[in-house]
Order: C-alpha cells, then sequence, then structure tokens
C-alpha cells in the first residue's frame, strides 16, 4: 500500500481540477479548487482523474503538473505554501 502525503494529496486535486494556469490563480483560489476537489471526487478519484489524463495525454499532463507542484512548491520552513499567479509553460 502507498501512503499519500498531504502535499501529493492536493496536487492531485488541483491536478483534477478545472483551474487553468490562465486564470492567473490567487492563494484563495487555488484552496478552493482543492476542497471543491476533494469534496467532489475523493482523493481516490482525483488520483484516478490524473492517471487518466496521464495516460491520455502524457504531454499535457506533464506540463500541468510541473504547473501544479510549482504553486505547491516548499517555502524555506520545509512547510508547503501556495503561490499565487505561478503559471504553466
Amino acid at each position: 500500500m502507498t501512503w499519500l502525503n498531504v502535499t501529493d494529496a492536493r496536487c492531485e486535486a488541483l491536478f483534477a481540477s478545472a483551474l487553468q494556469p490562465s486564470d492567473s490563480p490567487t492563494a484563495a483560489m487555488v484552496a478552493e479548487a482543492i476542497g471543491w476537489t476533494l469534496r467532489q471526487f475523493g482523493a481516490g478519484g482525483c488520483a484516478g482523474r490524473m492517471a487518466q489524463e496521464f495516460g491520455d495525454h502524457p504531454d499535457a499532463a506533464a506540463r500541468r503538473m510541473r504547473w501544479v507542484r510549482q504553486l505547491a512548491r516548499p517555502t524555506g520552513g520545509g512547510r508547503h505554501q501556495v503561490r499565487a499567479g505561478a503559471r504553466g509553460r
């Protein structure tokens, strides 16, 4: 069994959300998207949606995951914080 940490679950939820880099999301928008997506699909559903995207569109999914990870990059104290306005490439 693989255990997800909180950051992994948040990243999967953000990946599965409708939020886009073009939205120039604020920290509040990211938090809302994560919460809504987790309530809607659950952690397993978010992971499943992410896996499906990597299977169907691996290049686009990799770009989206880089963007998601950029938003959830750890701060100096080892804590994770949402970086508002991070844009995908």
